[in-house]
């Protein structure tokens, strides 16, 4: 952590323009995990959490949702065809599962976990990630926790999407036994179920 800069606002500013790092994803094509730069002192710390900057060819995120859970719960796996999304975990440990549907993709059929909130020492307490549309996405409460997430879209169930979090063709490893699921999520499709007309193409973004 470091320390957080005294002074002027202006001061402030100036030392803390770098923000973050941010890596692609080596796994899923178009997935960004950003580390945030954590300044510190005896009161607390502050941590800029998104900047559109930070995602090459992203989108303005236009709307920011938040979701708690206790432990024990899946949420997905969710996907969309036109739609963004940049998750947080503010408190709580979350695993993050993702799964690559788009067609034409270099890594379609590519699955991959993250680990996101208090979890490795602190080592993930402030990590973002980018997700692109067409790539499937659910996280496990390993804890009690809290998400957000911003979106570049407005909400629409047209494109609220879901993909079996079970399937084996996925091979999640969500760290759970027995979960707790809604009723959407307990009925969500197989892969090779997907109808053609919602099944995501890499070049399909609008």
């Amino acid at each position: 952590m470091t320390e957080l800069p005294s002074g002027t606002r202006e001061t402030v500013s100036q030392k803390v323009t770098e923000m973050a790092d941010i890596t692609e994803s080596e796994v899923i094509e178009g997935v960004h995990l950003v580390r945030p730069r954590v300044f510190g002192d005896d009161r607390g710390y502050f941590v800029e959490t998104y900047r559109r900057e930070w995602i090459p060819g992203g989108r303005e995120m236009i709307q920011g949702n938040r979701g708690n859970r206790i432990a024990g719960c899946i949420v997905g796996l969710h996907y969309h065809l036109h739609q963004a999304d940049y998750w947080y975990v503010p408190f709580g440990h979350a695993r993050v599962v993702l799964h690559d549907l788009r067609v034409g993709s270099p890594t379609d059929g590519a699955t991959e976990m993250y680990d996101l909130g208090e979890v490795n020492g602190g080592e993930n307490e402030h990590l973002g990630l980018f997700i692109p549309p067409g790539v499937a996405h659910g996280f496990a409460s390993l804890s009690d926790m809290a998400i957000t997430y911003l979106v570049d879209g407005y909400y629409n169930p047209a494109d609220e999407l879901g993909v079996a979090w079970d399937d084996p063709v996925i091979a999640a490893d969500w760290g759970l036994e027995n979960p707790i699921l809604s009723d959407r999520d307990g009925s969500n499709p197989l892969r090779s179920e997907i109808e053609p007309m919602w099944q995501p193409h890499s070049s399909l973004r609008t």
